[in-house]
């Protein structure tokens, strides 16, 4: 409050109540040191919230969270532009309105107004149940439907997600909260599971050697651990073996990798053994 009008309104009220000759003056002053009062009371409100969220924003990145922190921003913008609405309210009653009535004024203005804002305060809403409830957090890979994407950023009205396709996505927070979410980023591990085919002329050993070699080439990749490999079914065409294994890691990209090792290293292995994979065959008899 140094230098600030506050002192001078203040000492010129308490002089003037030892007269009654201004009484407008008096009023005036009155008034002038209500709204100044409440203006640096605001300052200060305003200020605590900002040292408060610094406080939770340094936090939040010593935990390596920093998904949070331009919501918390966000949310300290709207939370001291309600401490403002409410000082200025407080200054229009101490003025002598009555805010009931000047609110009943706005009458189909307000409604209309109210209408207009109902989808953002939706979003908004919404915003503040991913920051609590937290489905997702940046970095996670998610799947909203028919779309799948890692999550960029988290606004407060939207949410943008980048596509696996390549493209961004932006949803409105209250359309993602209302929609089922696959949240691949709370994985500890992710579940695998494919198929492979080897010719019907593989002899009965070579068929045997199999579940060996694939289990050799899973367990000597990092971030995975085999679960298993069976012959499985009699294809059309080629004898079936089903593998299932699991990636200890959520990250898509990473899982790719993997899979990719496993594929080649099954490949690579089977062809020293002299092991075919097989593929589709037709027979076609020709008749005179």
């Amino acid at each position: 409050l140094q230098n600030s009008p506050f002192y001078f309104f203040l000492s010129l009220y308490v002089a003037l109540q030892f007269t009654e000759a201004f009484v407008f003056l008096e009023k005036t002053t009155f008034y002038a040191l209500i709204t100044v009062a409440t203006y640096y009371t605001l300052k200060i409100a305003q200020r605590f919230v900002d040292y408060s969220s610094e406080k939770i924003i340094e936090k939040r990145r010593e935990e390596e969270k920093t998904a949070d922190v331009s919501l918390i921003k966000t949310l300290t913008k709207i939370f001291k532009a309600l401490l403002g609405v409410v000082a200025v309210l407080l200054i229009i009653s101490n003025l002598g309105y009555d805010i009931t009535a000047l609110l009943a004024g706005l009458g189909i203005g307000g409604i209309a107004i109210a209408l207009a804002l109902q989808n953002i305060l939706e979003d908004i809403f919404s915003s503040f149940s991913i920051y609590f409830d937290k489905p997702f957090v940046i970095g996670d890979f998610i799947i909203v439907g028919d779309d799948l994407g890692v999550v960029k950023k988290i606004g407060i009205k939207t949410t943008r997600i980048q596509h696996l396709k390549g493209h961004e996505l932006i949803i409105s927070n209250k359309e993602l909260m209302s929609t089922r979410i696959n949240n691949y980023g709370k994985m500890e591990k992710r579940r695998i599971s494919f198929k492979f085919g080897v010719k019907y002329e593989t002899t009965v050993e070579k068929l045997e050697k199999i579940p060996g070699i694939v289990r050799d080439v899973i367990e000597s990749i990092d971030l995975t651990e085999f679960s298993r490999t069976h012959f499985s079914e009699f294809g059309d065409f080629n004898l079936v073996y089903e593998v299932v294994y699991f990636v200890e890691t959520s990250d898509y990209g990473k899982y790719m990798d993997i899979q990719q090792a496993i594929n080649l290293g099954i490949l690579k292995k089977l062809q020293k053994e002299s092991i075919e994979f097989a593929y589709p065959t037709q027979t076609v008899h020709l008749e005179d």
